[in-house]
């Protein structure tokens, strides 16, 4: 792990692999840190790629911000750590937040992406009912904590059969989680709630696109990955049988195949 002091905050971050690997940047979601990557980056290093995984401002072991923290500030932070690692151009990916961050760096910093993976996301703007969730639940997670939230939403995180039968993934989930600062869980919710819409981003996008999503996904379901396919017709979409919103770590496998070889097809060898 290793930190930086950038935009009026400090980040910590790993970044493993070759640094003459294919550079993939990976981005957690609300409420987690880079460790969620942890399957992907061990398969995608031993593929002879380079990995940078960051926690979030106000997630992990980065600084904590009282908000709001805007989905442009996330980008903004991580376009300005591929410059720290000279890193010119990436594959950016991201989930469920992170997902909506990487079309935010597709959107502001297009020269910056390689190629862009999104996993169990989507692309309009937050509603006014959305809105009003987002900034209640913020304020009742700085009130209450984050245990009580994890708990009531781990059946969601993973797909409800999986927090029994996975009891490690169930349990590294519950962790990262509990473990999320609520000021910083807090921060991100207010600024996501004013997010832009990306579906015209997408409709634009050139790049190669890698759409994944649970196929027993309650947060963002198939149908929104297949909204999301629509908006860009060369994009390869994948649906994970046996996972909820976080396939990578549920099927991190067939998580892994899909994105190893999207990567070697589509993206390897392309300038």
């Amino acid at each position: 792990m290793t930190s930086i002091a950038l935009r009026g905050t400090t980040l910590h971050y790993d970044d493993a692999g070759s640094p003459a690997g294919l550079p993939v940047l990976l981005i957690h979601g609300h409420p987690f840190n880079r460790t969620l990557w942890a399957p992907q980056a061990e398969a995608l290093v031993a593929a002879g790629h380079r990995v940078v995984t960051p926690d979030l401002r106000g997630y992990g072991d980065s600084a904590v911000e009282d908000g709001p923290v805007y989905l442009s500030d996330f980008a903004d932070d991580l376009v300005a750590l591929l410059d720290h690692l000279d890193i010119e151009r990436a594959v950016v990916g991201g989930v469920s937040m992170g997902g909506q961050i990487a079309m935010e760096v597709q959107r502001a910093h297009p020269d910056r992406v390689r190629a862009l993976v999104l996993s169990d996301t989507s692309a309009p703007a937050e509603t006014d009912e959305g809105k009003a969730f987002r900034n209640r639940l913020a304020d009742r997670l700085l009130a209450e904590g984050m245990d009580g939230y994890a708990d009531e939403v781990i059946g969601r995180m993973l797909a409800d059969y999986n927090v029994a039968a996975m009891p490690d993934v169930a349990g590294r989930v519950l962790a990262m989680m509990r473990a999320t600062d609520p000021r910083g869980a807090a921060a991100a919710l207010r600024g996501r709630a004013e997010r832009p819409d990306y579906r015209d981003t997408l409709a634009a996008v050139e790049c190669p696109v890698l759409i994944v999503v649970g196929a027993d996904d309650v947060y963002t379901p198939v149908a929104d990955a297949e909204a999301m396919r629509a908006l860009v017709p060369h994009a390869t979409l994948a649906v994970v049988d046996g996972a909820g919103h976080l396939p990578g770590a549920e099927q991190p496998g067939t998580f892994n195949a899909e994105l190893l070889g999207f990567l070697a097809a589509r993206v390897a060898g392309r300038p």
